[in-house]
């Protein structure tokens, strides 16, 4: 008897264990065909979005659980549900738990931004190596060309649970996407249609994406092909009236093992051979002869040649090549605002045969002292024309050709290059420019202040590196009963400042006086202020030392640069003696403005102040406060000149 009810027991416990293994997968089947359901009912483009698992991660912070990092792993679906081919897709997840994203299947940001990345505000993902979804009436229904999922892992901070994202949406041109819906507490889900509204710009060719706009375009046009290597032409074009680059350094990432064979018109920065020989590249081209390879970095980077290349028979000859880095903006120059090279690239299998050619990816373009840059995906487009290299008339088109497309941004946290202090006439101070105007100093044994104000000083100080200003500094608060904080304040850390004096204000005109300062130990050439005066712009008139124009297109703002022959700005040169400080390169010029066609402007209160300054595309900092009718009693300014241009003397002895 005890036998039986032991058989009976075990029955029973089995067959509780069975009806709980089927009701979960019951449920799980349930939210499986609630998923179906909703992608079945969109005629759109459907985008899911569910978390699949997490855990918590070291270290435990009991005691702070806010910022208490977990694991999520989550999966990203694309499904082309519409009667048209998705081209180049993009889809928008909106993170808001300060997740870190470490790697992501099938996919790529599409700001170029290299993984593991910060995307707890949201970020783009652009689809490599699958960026085209073809429609099931073209496929038969095969999903693996109508789909594309993918895998996403990475850490997230204080969620314990389920941490969704806010949102989900294509990001695709000529789209609507509805709130999403929540299936369960784990997926979430959207269709999205197309915009009846919305007009597409016109393309060459159907069945290629049309070129976009932006600041900046790189073409990556491949002009030859064999079957284990292929000739590309990248040009870099600058469309923006205020952007430009000095000193360009153009960088992507590989992601099939290619490596650059040969170069003209550019060159890597580092000449690296070492992943090709201990890597796979050295075991497929065994009689290749990796001596005379250029680079073969995962992630290399160009830079321009000198102009003496220019007409080099090995590495120049190419339009557009070799003016040391600098792109200017087509206002300034249209001759001189792109940029090109050659390169001829190895494949590695798969890809050796004619027709497979893959771009590299993430790619990313700074400069000296410039803005900074965010750049797409490449996407194919329609191949480029070229003028016919025998001299004839007619284009030769390229094999295959993608467009990359930057914007200028402003990152957070990011501090500008340069910064302005202001002046007049009717005040002896120049409030200076902010502290830690270009970032904070990263030596921190300095004793100085990121808080504290910058110190009012006196004309004579403006040439006078930071580190060297104190005594007159110190003597001009003296002088004028200002007080002075314990700790002083860290200096403006710029490489480049600008001091815009109010030099004069009439009845019927008024004028100011720009004077450049450069830091650095480097020159710019072809170097451009831009100016932007948002109640006085109208007024202007003319600019004496420097080339000026009143921009159109661009919002009150006046274009300076050099005139011909002043169109450098000197880099920092030593003093007349061996312990004098060292001496800014610096050009000067006074501008004037009329009245007449800015009736009731009042200069002196801010309208004849810069709201936006430009040193080379990047905005610079300004000041917070304007100068004041006055400082201190005229009857000592002589007085007190003097003797600070006594201290002035004593410090450059």
């Amino acid at each position: 008897m005890a036998s039986a009810g032991g058989t009976l027991l075990i029955s029973f416990l089995f067959l509780i264990a069975a009806a709980a293994s089927s009701s979960s997968a019951v449920n799980t089947t349930a939210s499986s065909n609630s998923t179906a359901s909703a992608s079945d009912t969109c005629t759109g483009i459907f985008i899911s979005y569910a978390y699949t698992g997490g855990e918590i991660l070291p270290p435990h912070l009991k005691s702070d659980p806010a910022h208490q990092p977990y694991r999520f792993e989550s999966t990203l679906t694309i499904l082309n549900n519409g009667a048209d081919e998705l081209q180049a897709w993009r889809v928008f997840v909106g993170f808001q738990h300060d997740e870190i994203l470490v790697s992501a299947s099938n996919a790529l940001l599409a700001d170029g931004t290299t993984l593991p990345a910060g995307v707890g505000n949201g970020t783009v993902f652009a689809g490599f190596p699958q960026s085209d979804l073809l429609t099931a009436i073209e496929t038969a229904g095969d999903l693996s060309q109508m789909e594309v999922v993918v895998d996403l892992v990475g850490t997230q901070f204080g969620v314990k649970g389920v941490p969704m994202p806010s949102n989900v949406s294509l990001d695709n041109e000529g789209f609507i996407c509805p709130s999403p819906t929540m299936q369960g507490n784990a997926t979430m889900v959207v269709c999205c249609a197309k915009d009846p509204n919305f007009k597409p710009v016109a393309s060459i060719d159907s069945q290629f994406l049309p070129r976009q706009s932006g600041d900046l375009t790189i073409m990556y046009d491949v002009t030859k092909v064999t079957t284990s290597n292929y000739w590309v032409q990248v040009t870099i074009s600058n469309h923006n009236p205020l952007g430009r680059l000095d000193y360009w350094m153009l960088s992507w990432d590989w992601m099939r093992d290619e490596f650059i064979y040969a170069m003209r018109g550019a060159y890597p920065y580092v000449i690296d051979t070492t992943e090709c020989i201990f890597g796979p590249q050295a075991g497929y081209y065994q009689a290749l002869d990796f001596s005379t390879v250029l680079n073969c970095q995962k992630r290399p980077t160009i830079v321009d040649l000198p102009l003496s290349k220019a007409n080099d028979s090995s590495l120049g000859l190419i339009p557009y090549c070799c003016r040391n880095g600098t792109i200017l903006p087509p206002s300034m120059d249209p001759s001189k605002s792109s940029s090109s090279f050659q390169m001829q690239v190895f494949k590695m299998p798969p890809d050796t045969n004619l027709s497979t050619l893959i771009p590299p990816q993430n790619w990313a373009i700074n400069g000296t002292l410039n803005p900074d840059y965010k750049c797409g995906p490449p996407v194919r487009v329609s191949p480029s024309l070229y003028p016919d290299p025998n001299g004839l008339s007619t284009n030769v088109t390229a094999v295959a050709s993608w467009q990359v497309v930057c914007n200028i941004t402003q990152p957070k946290n990011v501090s500008p290059k340069c910064c302005v202090s202001f002046s007049a006439y009717f005040n002896e101070s120049i409030i200076p420019c902010k502290t830690c105007a270009c970032g904070c100093p990263v030596d921190t044994s300095r004793t100085c202040s990121t808080t504290e104000e910058a110190l009012l000083i006196p004309y004579n100080a403006q040439l006078v590196p930071f580190d060297n200003r104190s005594t007159l500094t110190r003597a001009w608060a003296q002088l004028n009963h200002f007080p002075l904080p314990n700790t002083w304040p860290c200096g403006d850390n710029c490489g480049v400042s600008i001091n815009w004096h109010l030099y004069s204000d009439f009845k019927n005109g008024w004028t100011a006086r720009v004077t450049l300062f450069n830091w650095e130990n480097i020159q710019f050439v072809d170097w451009f202020v831009a100016v932007e005066l948002d109640k006085a712009a109208l007024g202007y008139q003319k600019a004496y030392s420097f080339n000026g124009t009143l921009m159109t297109g661009v919002n009150n703002t006046v274009f300076m640069q050099g005139l011909p022959g002043l169109n450098y700005l000197l880099g920092e040169t030593n003093g007349t003696t061996a312990n004098a400080p060292l001496v800014p390169g610096k050009q000067q010029s006074v501008i004037s403005f009329s009245k007449k066609t800015t009736p009731g402007i009042n200069v002196v209160d801010g309208a004849g102040y810069p709201t936006k300054v430009y040193f080379n595309g990047d905005e610079c900092s300004l000041p917070t406060i304007l100068p004041s009718g006055g400082s201190r009693s005229k009857n000592n300014n002589h007085l007190i000149m003097l003797i600070l241009c006594l201290l002035a003397v004593l410090i450059l002895i």
